[in-house]
């Protein structure tokens, strides 16, 4: 009579086991041939090998490569309710050049890997990591997203105004979709300035379509503006960073400024800024912030902690000085309901 494995001794069975488990694993051969060499049938492989798991001769070990930080993204994805984290590895001798350099290749390869193809995404104009980011994406085989809106007025100084449209531009040719353009500064003289440019035709197609966006890729900036921006004539004044700064203010998104808390203290500057407002802005479901590097710290922390974005691109060391900030975590359900401000 034909003995089944319930019957072999406690050690032939952990034998046979083992040596099926090894065959297997080890050396590569398949359960069809282990089966024939062994004289049993592949269903008992098969059944073996699982056993073989439940009793831990078999152990799965996920080997961590150099320069992957999946632990710390964890933990940034808890501590601030986020959808997703990417980290990149720096070292503590990069310059903030090879720090935007870095942050834009992992954006890139992020963004290639997780567009749906039916994304309407809104890009923030005059940053520095976003034009990195685009540098590096190459054109996808098919269309990842069907529309590239600019966020933020993106008309400014002559010399610098082409790489606010190439931003756009540029995404929405690797990505196969339409750009829209916001025929607009960032920043106006007044209120009257203002309301008479968003009463434009073209500019009401563009806060129509705000409404509709699916993704945001946004830039987190600090008060004192990049080389870009300040040369672009869409900086905040002199004055007025001076208020906010007073107010607290540690960075912005789109110019809508906030505290290292998260806290919206733009106040009347709004009323000079054509932008997304905050209600359309916060109700999209995706808002990856891509920033990093020593300066940006507070901006980042505080973009994090009032659920400005709910998913963050930086470099390591930003993202170690993030986790071990003295701040309160968010919530998930905080991080990513829309809210108003």
């Amino acid at each position: 009579m034909q003995s089944s494995s319930r019957n072999i001794p406690v050690d032939g069975q952990m034998r046979l086991l083992t040596k099926v488990a090894r065959m297997y694993h080890e050396r590569g051969i398949r359960q069809a041939d282990i089966a024939t060499a062994l004289n049993i049938s592949q269903a008992k492989v098969s059944r073996l090998l699982k056993r073989a798991q439940e009793v831990g001769i078999v152990r799965t070990t996920v080997m961590v490569a150099p320069g992957v930080h999946t632990a710390l993204e964890d933990e940034l994805q808890v501590r601030f309710g986020l959808l997703d984290a990417v980290v990149v590895d720096v070292s503590q001798d990069d310059d903030e050049t090879a720090v935007v350099s870095a942050i834009g290749a992992a954006a890139a390869s992020y963004l290639e890997a997780t567009l749906s193809g039916t994304d309407r995404i809104g890009v923030s104009s005059w940053s520095q990591t976003l034009l990195a980011t685009v540098d590096r994406m190459r054109p996808l085989a098919t269309r990842g997203a069907t529309e590239v809106v600019q966020l933020l007025g993106g008309i400014g100084v002559p010399d610098v105004q082409f790489q606010a449209q190439r931003l756009a531009g540029d995404l929405a040719r690797v990505l196969g979709a339409e750009a829209v353009y916001v025929q607009a500064p960032g920043v106006v003289a007044d209120r009257t300035i203002r309301d008479g440019l968003l009463h434009d035709a073209a500019l009401d197609e563009v806060t129509r379509r705000w409404r509709e966006l699916t993704m945001a890729i946004v830039g987190i900036g600090s008060i004192e503006p990049s080389d870009l921006l300040a040369v672009s004539g869409n900086a905040f004044l002199a004055d007025d960073r001076r208020q906010l700064l007073e107010r607290g203010a540690v960075g912005d998104i789109c110019h809508h400024v906030f505290t290292v808390d998260g806290t919206d203290v733009t106040g009347d500057i709004a009323e000079r800024t054509i932008a997304i407002p905050v209600d359309d802005y916060r109700a999209i479901a995706r808002r990856v912030g891509i920033a990093g590097g020593q300066r940006k710290h507070e901006p980042i922390l505080g973009a994090l902690a009032g659920g400005w974005v709910n998913v963050l691109v930086t470099d390591l060391l930003t993202a170690e000085a993030l986790v071990g900030a003295d701040r309160p975590a968010v919530s998930r359900e905080q991080a990513t309901t829309p809210t108003a401000t």
